[in-house]
């Protein structure tokens, strides 16, 4: 179409966590409209598998391994993107997610949890250091170190689109997860500098702020592993939800194209919720 606002045919997008449920579905969109994508992960094989079922759809994808909190991986991945795409229109810094370590069995303490240990019992003062620093890494020194290794490209051109993952503990911290809720508020405020920081370059920085949507990282607090029912957690949030059910991968899909498109050409330094109306409703 000419004149296309919308139109992202020929750019070149590198998606890290893109092994992941969320990074491999705004991948897949991506690839469906003519971006050619480089998905990174931790885990290889996942990153392969996801590219594979790209390219079998007819899109143009490589999977890589990748280490968002080491440089040397990260400069590795870039390279052979550059080799094997030529350049980098787009980044998505997807790769995140919570530690069981850095979560509190309740949501609030009370004096008597206090008293003598209790089996299973984990409150904010047995919270485990390096769970909390495993958070903070991940979430927001991954976000920062990709940016870095893949912005620098961008830099050099004069253009592109960063997109960062923060969530809805960005808004109002969650109960049980401080740590997540903390890094993920340091990623929206990192988007709003970077932002500034990189408008004269003309490189585009937001963030979308997914609502609740079922992952590796979150089922556990969300549903039963055994009956697959959802846990007094989960049927508050969806209690909470406008909308009354969690999130789908293919709900990003249209926020996603709008950020990275010219359609939002004027647009920048934004953290977008896309969470069923959780942000809106008060609770009562």
């Amino acid at each position: 179409m000419k004149n296309d606002i919308f139109g992202l045919s020929g750019k070149t997008a590198v998606i890290t966590g893109g092994g992941g449920v969320l990074g491999g579905s705004m991948a897949g969109v991506l690839a469906e409209r003519g971006v050619a994508v480089a998905l990174l992960d931790l885990r290889e094989e996942a990153s392969i598998e996801a590219a594979k079922e790209i390219v079998e759809k007819g899109g143009r994808a490589i999977g890589l391994p990748c280490d968002v909190l080491d440089q040397e991986s990260l400069e590795a991945a870039k390279a052979r993107v550059i080799d094997e795409l030529g350049s980098v229109d787009i980044l998505i810094n997807a790769a995140g997610g919570n530690d069981p370590k850095a979560t509190t069995s309740k949501e609030t303490l009370e004096r008597s949890d206090l008293i003598g240990a209790v089996d299973g019992l984990k409150t904010f003062f047995d919270l485990d250091a390096d769970g909390i620093r495993s958070v903070f890494d991940l979430n927001v020194l991954g976000t920062l170190l990709a940016t870095q290794i893949f912005g620098r490209v961008m830099a050099e051109r004069g253009r592109g689109v960063i997109i960062n993952i923060s969530s809805m503990n960005a808004f109002k911290p969650l109960t049980r997860i401080p740590a997540y809720s903390a890094a993920k508020a340091g990623v929206s405020n990192f988007t709003q500098w970077l932002a500034t920081h990189f408008a004269p370059l003309h490189i585009r920085v937001n963030a979308i702020a997914p609502g609740f949507f079922l992952s590796d990282q979150n089922q556990y607090l969300l549903t039963d592993e055994r009956t697959g029912e959802l846990t007094p957690r989960g049927a508050k949030i969806i209690a909470h939800t406008p909308m009354g059910r969690f999130g789908r991968p293919e709900d990003l899909a249209g926020a996603l194209v709008w950020l990275v498109s010219d359609a939002s050409a004027f647009v920048t330094g934004i953290v977008l919720p896309v969470d069923g109306g959780f942000s809106a409703f008060p609770g009562v």
